[in-house]
Formats: C-alpha cells, structure tokens, sequence
C-alpha cells in the first residue's frame, strides 16, 4: 500500500492554514516549507499538524518545491497551497489512488475557486485542473517564476472530485499578489527574449476580457465576475508594461 505526503509552502496564511491542513490530515506526512518571513504566527499553526517543518527563505513557488520533493520519503506527494483545502469525497478518492497498485504516475485534480467570498463557476476558473498528486519520484516543477507547474515523467489521468481553493479576500490582499505575479511573469518573458509589443498593451488585455466575460460566461457570475475579469484584464496590461519597462533599463528586475 502507497503512502502519501502532503506538500504546503507557508506564507503569511495564518487565518486559511488549519483548514487546509485539518483537511488533509489522514495523510501519511505532512511536511510544511515555511517561509522565513512569515510573521504571522502561521508557523506556529503547522506546528500544530506536523513536526515535519523546514523554514527556508522564499524566492518563488517552483524553487521552493523542488528544494523540498527530493526530501520526501513517500511514494506519492500530494501539493496542496494553503489557501485550499481537500473536501471528503476527495480525500477518499486521493486515498484509493495511492493505495491501488499500478494506475497513472499524476492526477490532474479540479479546483473550483472563491473570490471575495463567492465561488466563482465561470470566467475560464470551470476549467482550473492542476497537477497535484503524482509519484514523488517522477516530478519536478519548471523552473519559472510565476504560474510554474509540475512534470511528471509517466501518464497522467484526471480526478474530478474537486479541490476548494480561497483566493483573494479584498482588493489589498489582490493588488499585493498581482504586483509579484506581473514582475515574475514579465521577467520570465524579458529573460525568454520577449519583447512588448503595442498590442501586448493594447489588445491583449481587452482581448482577455472578452474572452473571461464573454466566451467564458463571466457574466454569469455577476459582480464578482465582473470585478474578477476587469482586474485579469489589468493584470495582464501590466505584466507587458513591467516588461516594456524592463527593455528600457535592459534589466528583469526593472519592472517592479
């Protein structure tokens, strides 16, 4: 029978991490990578799951990942953010994974995402599947700033049974994420060679709009959809104007 560890970088998440740790607590191991900022007292709550502790400075999400997966001892790894959280019917499902023999080396598993308190059902988020469980010896994240994922050498299948995922809670908590996201993103474009374009800061953010409000029905999702496509659309608008900055100073860093 397969054993399972879960893998959660801790950030300042002090009022979202029981939840995300309560709900996973049937797992083999839970091992905590605590960013050494943190000053919220969020250390202090995975001491209250695990022992398994590392406080390690934070560069980004992939860094910190594939610093941490060779470390663990279990067949299988399951990474869980801890602002989400694993409901019953899917724990169960986790759990016949991992003890079945054979099966696929990865599972893409649902997410289904809150924003200022509502759950969101449209504007592209129906389609959030990620990479979450696989055979620890077969991942690895891409080493990328922003929005990295996982590799899994081997086949990969997908668990419906959806993960719960609570974004951002008001506009400060918003705003603070984006400005790191859009300097990451645009750093990892400047450093692929990637130049902004006029229409990068032009269209493709009016393009991403539509595309969030309109095709992906965002508009179903009333006021919340609304507010949640509007700030997409200018988060991408300001990933190409950080990296128009960047192309000026000839710097990735530039662009903050």
């Amino acid at each position: 029978m397969g054993k399972l560890t879960v893998l959660t970088l801790v950030p300042n998440a002090g009022d979202r991490l029981a939840r995300c740790l309560e709900s996973v607590s049937w797992a083999d191991d839970l091992f905590c990578v605590v960013d050494a900022k943190t000053n919220d007292g969020s250390e202090g709550v995975a001491r209250e799951f695990t022992d398994h502790i590392a406080v390690r400075p934070y560069e980004n999400a992939a860094d910190q990942r594939n610093w941490a997966i060779p470390q663990i001892e279990t067949e299988w790894t399951l990474v869980l953010d801890a602002d989400e959280w694993v409901p019953e019917p899917l724990a169960e499902e986790i759990r016949r994974i991992v003890a079945a023999d054979g099966g696929a080396d990865g599972y893409q598993i649902r997410r289904r995402s809150y924003f200022f308190g509502e759950l969101i059902r449209y504007c592209g988020w129906q389609r959030d599947y990620n990479l979450r469980l696989f055979r620890t010896a077969k991942g690895r994240y891409l080493e990328q700033r922003v929005h990295s994922r996982v590799e899994v050498q081997g086949a990969v299948n997908v668990v419906e049974e959806p993960m719960y995922h609570d974004t951002y809670r008001d506009f400060e908590e918003y705003f603070a994420t984006m400005q790191r996201f859009t300097t990451w993103g645009a750093a990892d474009l400047f450093e692929k060679g990637k130049r902004a374009r006029l229409s990068d800061l032009t269209l493709r953010p009016v393009v991403k709009f539509l595309k969030m409000y309109g095709l992906r029905r965002g508009f179903l999702d009333g006021y919340a959809g609304a507010v949640l496509c509007g700030l997409g659309a200018f988060s991408v608008f300001l990933k190409y104007a950080k990296l128009w900055a960047m192309a000026r100073t000839g710097t990735p860093g530039s662009g903050r």
